[in-house]
């Protein structure tokens, strides 16, 4: 490696120094010449941090993302200028939705090249302005311990999220000499003891209380913290949209998630609830049905809204009770106070938790493959630790209502509903957690858009085993176009490969499976294989949704008009 003076080093060595001090052990890359003397200084610490290279940057900062998504740290990405970074920036617009700490380095023009539109060059803090929770170009070596542990600090702060950092590939190659920084510390605000005897007062005034969990900053001592509050409060939680594994599905507790799979019992327990208990969430779009459920800016139910960013309190919704906190901190306190009036919310409670297995009912569907019989077998076949990861499509549909969350960080689905996650996001769970069993999801339409880290997988040995739905559609496009636009089929049609060839051309094992009953041994073998694997299942097109075919919604929408 480059070092020609004793005490200095180049910026590229400053800045995988600061990584190391930070714990970094995995970082996701597309190699690029803007960020050379970086590449050559990761070469000599190879053993302390594995640098996976990726195929496409939008493949990359997915896995950087459900790095960060599993773990609490940081997930690491690496790109160069221009078009990596505007690749790149599918997975900075998901780690900011979904509250996902995540550091993007983006390699940059030589600084005596700024403003001259020079090749490939960006102006990052107005292309990430709004995307990111900080955007910062290093434009002096010597800057880099600070300013990359204000990186640190700032995504893994208050309301995680993704920060980017532009280097000037001139100044990664500047000679300094320059102390390291200490490691970042995960700053959370924690509520008051006058607002922890407040909740108190407002639940003992509750009839129908509901408890929605959701967003970021949550850890496995949060997640035991909220199973005891709501266990010894005896209250219903509900999940917000694909943050079903901070609580125990299975628990007589649960009352599923809103989402797009949320059922009507769910829907209707919202606007019936006299007191929301909001921790971690941001009320959003989904959360809220398309912010129907809850009033603005005033809800009619009484609302407790415990956020680790002052920022979002009061942002849409004004709350009764607003608590600036992390999940962690609050749920500390929650779980040790006395039960209120456990006694009075049992019939409540059982009804909710009824609604949510009741919504695991679902009518056959037209076909050879009946998806609901599939995650059926899933649900009562993979180990409790297995991780499911999903892009977004119409197949999430099943999934969601059909598979138990039993245990933390078990489901990788970006909020942001961003086709193309599932397939990377496997990638990087399996080479966090090899011994787990990691089952990635996507739609025919969803899979191509970033089918190509199957070679990742391949190249780094991650068993992962992908399931392909294939119906021949973007099916979630079509369904609202047959909603609005009955029998006008524009734009939504697919022609497809064929997705277990293609999985074997990458090296992986691959499977087609065209019924139901054929899917268990294909999963087997897909097990027994001893590399990653593909299977793909084929379904009908009219199986358009768990509870309704493409032409049911065709004629509800012509009977309308």
């Amino acid at each position: 490696m480059n070092n020609p003076s004793k005490g200095k080093r180049s910026g590229g060595q400053v800045l995988v120094d600061a990584l190391r001090v930070n714990g970094v052990d995995r970082a996701f890359c597309v190699p690029g010449e803007s960020y050379l003397d970086v590449l050559d200084a990761l070469h000599d610490v190879k053993d302390e941090i594995q640098l996976i290279v990726c195929r496409q940057e939008g493949g990359a900062s997915y896995m950087a993302e459900a790095y960060g998504k599993l773990t609490g740290k940081p997930g690491i990405c690496m790109v160069t200028r221009g078009p990596g970074a505007t690749n790149a920036s599918v997975g900075v617009h998901t780690a900011f939705q979904d509250s996902t700490p995540m550091i993007l380095f983006i390699g940059q023009v030589a600084r005596d090249q700024i403003e001259r539109e020079a090749f490939q060059e960006v102006d990052y803090r107005r292309m990430f302005g709004q995307m990111a929770k900080w955007v910062v170009q290093i434009d002096d070596a010597a800057r880099i311990p600070e300013l990359v542990n204000q990186a640190f600090q700032r995504a893994i702060s208050g309301r995680p999220g993704p920060v980017v950092v532009a280097l000037p590939e001139d100044m990664l190659t500047d000679l300094v000499d320059v102390p390291d920084a200490r490691p970042a510390q995960r700053v959370e605000a924690a509520p008051a003891p006058s607002q922890m005897t407040e909740l108190q007062t407002l639940l003992a005034k509750a009839k129908k209380p509901l408890v929605i969990a959701g967003g970021g900053a949550w850890n496995s001592d949060a997640v035991a913290d909220l199973q005891q509050f709501v266990q010894k409060q005896n209250l219903p939680l509900a999940a917000s949209f694909r943050c079903q594994d901070l609580f125990d599905n299975t628990d007589p507790h649960y009352a599923g998630d809103m989402g797009l799979a949320a059922g009507p019992v769910l829907v209707d327990a919202v606007k019936q609830s006299d007191l929301l208990i909001v921790i971690g969430a941001r009320l959003g779009e989904m959360t809220t049905g398309g912010y129907a459920l809850v009033d603005i800016p005033v809800p009619k139910q009484t609302l407790i809204h415990v956020h680790p960013s002052a920022e979002e309190i009061g942002r849409v919704y004004q709350p009764t009770l607003g608590i600036n906190a992390g999940p962690a901190s609050f749920l500390s306190q929650a779980a040790d106070l006395p039960p209120v009036q456990p006694d009075a919310f049992t019939d409540w409670v059982s009804s909710l938790n009824r609604g949510y297995r009741g919504n695991f009912e679902t009518p056959r569907s037209p076909g050879d493959v009946q998806m609901s019989e599939v995650i059926s077998w899933l649900n009562k076949s993979l180990p409790i630790d297995s991780i499911l990861t999903c892009g977004a499509g119409n197949y999430t549909g099943w999934v969601h209502r059909g598979y138990q969350h039993r245990t933390f960080r078990t489901l990788l689905g970006p909020t942001n509903g961003s086709m193309g996650y599932g397939v990377p996001a496997a990638v990087a769970a399996k080479l966090t957690y090899p011994e787990r069993t990691v089952v990635a999801f996507a739609g025919d339409g969803c899979f191509l858009m970033n089918g190509q880290e199957l070679a990742t997988a391949a190249h780094y040995d991650a068993r992962l085993i992908v399931i392909v739905v294939n119906n021949g559609m973007y099916g979630t496009i079509r369904m609202h176009q047959e909603r609005s636009y009955p029998g006008r089929v524009s734009g939504t049609e697919l022609h497809n490969p064929d997705f277990a060839a293609l999985a074997r051309a990458f090296g992986l094992h691959g499977e087609t499976v065209t019924r139901t009953e054929d899917f268990a041994a294909a999963f087997v073998r897909c097990e027994a294989s001893g590399k990653p694997a593909l299977i793909e299942v084929q379904v009908d097109p009219e199986a358009l949704t768990p509870r309704m075919t493409l032409s049911q919604i065709r004629e509800k929408a012509l009977a309308s008009k």
